[in-house]
C-alpha cells in the first residue's frame, strides 16, 4: 500500500486534478491520498491558503472580504464544473463562512483550503473522504498524540479501502481545528504513511526530485537519484530546497522510503530517500558527491593568543559565552595552535558589531582579534566520501586551480560533509566549479 501526498501546485486547477487521477489510477496500490490547498496556477496568481489568511485579517479588522471569498469559490467551482462533480462546493464554502466572526480562529479559516480540495478530490477519484479531524489528534500542548492518531486512522482504513484526507491540520480533543506550520501537508502525509506502515510514501510536487545543486546557479542540474536521511539533513541545513527533516521524521522512524516525484512528469523516477542503501550504484561511487549547497553572508572573528597552550579550552569557553550572551548562533569553530576562529551569520550582528568586538578585545587573554565579513559557506555532501582517500585534496585542488581562496575548512565526524568558506564574491563560481568537476 502506498500513501501519496500532492502539493499545492499539483492540485492548482482542473488540469492538475486530471494529472493526479492519472497517477493514482496507474497503480492500484495507491490507496491513500493527502492533498494540500490549491497553489498558484501561474506567476502572479494567489495560493488559496494566502487568500484564506487574508480573509482572517479582514475579519479581524472588520473589513469586507466578499471579493476574496468569491475568488476562492471560482477556483473550486472551476474544478467541480470541469468534471461534472456532484459535490456542491459553493454551498460548502458558504456554509463554512456563514458563522465566522472575530472570534473564529485563524487555524480554522486557513485549514479550509485543504478541506475543500479534499472534498472534490475524493469524489473525483471515487475514494472516501475522511476529514483529518477524525483521526489527527493534537494534545492541548499542540503536539500530535501519535498513539491516538494512529489508532483512529487504522480503524478508518479498515472501514474505507481508499481514502482522501486533507493535509495541514487536525483537531484538539475538543474538536477545535489545529494547523501545522506552513508546509504542514508534508507532515500529514508522512504521519499517514507511518501510521499505516506504507510500503512507500510518495510526495508529489512540481520538480522531478531533489536537485544536486541550486538551478539558479547551475543551469539544468542533475537530479539526485538516492539520498540518505543524514545527507538530506546536511543539505537542508545549509539551505537546499528539500523536504524539512521534521516532515520526514515519522517515516524515518518506521524506515519507510520517501519518493519525491513530479506531478507534471510522472514517468520521472524522482528521488528516493532512505535511512541507508544496501547496494551501491556505479554512478554514485564514481561521482562520490550527492549534492552541493551553501549560504552567503557569514562573518569570521579570528582570535589570537601567543602560546595559548593549555588555556585554549578556557579561552574558547569565554569567547563562546560572549556569543551566547549576544544571542549570536555559531556555525563553525576552526582552530590552530595559537588561534581559533568563530564563524557566524552576519545578520546576527546587526548593530552590536562594535560592542562585541570591544568586549572580545578587552579580554586579557586575547592578544588580537580580527573581523572578516562577506564569507559564504559551501557544503559538499556525499555518503560515498566517507573513509575515502583523496576526496578533500581533489576538492581543494579544483578550487585552487580556479583561483578561489578557501577561508575555512570543516569536515563532520561521519565524513559525509566537507564545508568550505569562501568570499561571497566567489560563492557562485565555487559552486559551479565543484559541480562541473565532480557532479556532471
Amino acid at each position: 500500500m502506498k500513501v501519496l501526498k500532492f502539493g499545492g501546485s499539483s492540485v492548482a486547477d482542473s488540469s492538475q486534478f486530471a494529472k493526479v487521477k492519472g497517477i493514482v489510477e496507474s497503480d492500484p496500490s495507491r490507496e491513500v491520498v493527502v492533498v494540500s490547498a490549491p497553489g498558484k496556477r501561474f506567476s502572479g496568481d494567489n495560493k488559496i491558503t494566502d487568500l484564506l489568511y487574508l480573509i482572517h485579517a479582514h475579519i479581524k479588522y472588520g473589513v469586507a472580504y466578499d471579493n476574496i471569498l468569491s475568488m476562492i469559490k471560482e477556483r473550486f467551482e472551476e474544478i467541480r464544473e470541469s468534471f461534472g462533480l456532484e459535490t456542491d462546493i459553493g454551498q460548502i464554502i458558504d456554509d463554512a463562512f456563514a458563522g465566522v466572526d472575530k472570534k473564529t480562529s485563524a487555524d480554522f479559516i486557513a485549514s479550509r483550503g485543504e478541506y475543500f480540495c479534499a472534498r472534490l478530490m475524493a469524489e473525483y477519484l471515487g475514494f472516501s473522504f475522511v476529514d483529518s479531524t477524525e483521526w489527527l489528534v493534537f494534545d492541548y500542548n499542540g503536539k500530535v498524540d501519535n498513539k491516538k492518531s494512529e489508532k483512529k486512522l487504522r480503524e478508518l482504513k479498515e472501514i474505507y479501502e481508499k481514502i482522501v484526507t486533507p493535509g495541514f491540520y487536525g483537531a484538539y480533543p475538543s474538536g477545535e481545528i489545529k494547523v501545522f506550520p506552513r508546509g504542514g501537508s508534508d507532515i500529514t502525509g508522512s504521519l499517514v504513511a507511518a501510521y499505516l506502515s506504507a510500503e512507500i510514501y510518495e510526495n508529489w510536487t512540481d520538480v522531478s526530485g531533489i536537485l544536486m545543486v541550486d538551478p539558479r546557479i547551475v543551469s539544468d542540474p542533475k537530479t539526485i537519484a538516492r539520498v540518505t536521511y543524514d545527507e538530506l539533513r546536511e543539505l537542508s541545513y545549509m539551505g537546499a530546497s528539500v523536504l524539512h527533516e521534521d516532515t520526514v521524521f515519522p517515516v524515518r522512524i518506521k524506515d519507510i522510503p520517501v519518493n519525491i516525484r513530479n506531478t507534471n512528469a510522472p514517468d520521472d523516477p524522482g528521488t528516493i530517500i532512505c535511512e541507508s542503501f544496501d547496494d551501491e550504484l556505479a554512478e554514485e561511487h564514481e561521482r562520490f558527491i550527492t549534492g552541493i549547497t551553501g549560504k552567503r553572508n557569514f562573518s569570521i572573528i579570528n582570535i589570537y593568543k601567543n602560546k595559548i597552550g593549555e588555556n585554549k579550552i578556557r579561552l574558547l569557553r569565554q569567547v563562546l559565552e560572549v556569543f551566547d550572551r549576544y544571542d549570536i548562533p555559531v556555525e563553525q569553530v576552526p582552530s590552530g595552535i595559537d588561534s581559533f576562529s568563530v564563524v557566524f551569520p552576519t545578520s546576527s550582528l546587526t548593530s552590536r558589531k562594535y560592542d562585541l568586538m570591544h568586549e572580545l578585545t578587552e579580554n586579557e587573554n586575547i592578544d588580537n582579534c580580527e573581523l572578516t565579513e562577506g564569507i559564504s559557506l559551501i557544503a559538499i555532501v556525499g555518503r560515498q566520501m566517507a573513509y575515502r582517500t583523496g576526496v578533500s585534496g581533489k576538492i581543494f585542488k579544483a578550487l585552487g586551480d580556479n583561483k578561489i581562496n578557501i577561508r575555512t575548512i570543516e569536515q563532520g565526524a561521519d565524513e559525509i560533509n566537507i564545508m568550505v568558506g569562501v568570499y561571497d564574491k566567489d560563492f557562485e563560481k565555487a559552486v559551479r566549479v565543484l559541480y562541473d568537476s565532480f557532479a556532471r
